[in-house]
């Protein structure tokens, strides 16, 4: 699935993930392909992401929303 993580300074991270998992306002979230369309908020913590190459990730955000959409994910993120 494509993954872009952007803040209002810069575009973080662009690129194909197996998985993510994001610290969501309810607790953690785990995402993978084909993952239903949702959207929520994101508190302070990490993402953790693994891209189709295997190599993990690890990105600290303030908070933020999260939208799933078409095999696609779109952090905006603080």
């Amino acid at each position: 699935m494509r993954l872009e993580i952007i803040s209002p300074d810069e575009e973080i991270f662009t690129g194909e993930v197996s998985s993510i998992i994001v610290p969501a306002i309810d607790g953690s979230l785990g995402i993978l392909d084909n993952h239903a369309p949702m959207i929520t908020t994101l508190k302070e913590g990490a993402i953790e992401l693994i891209e189709t190459s295997g190599s993990n990730k690890t990105i600290d955000v303030k908070g933020g929303v999260l939208e799933v959409l078409a095999n696609k994910v779109v952090i905006l993120a603080e």
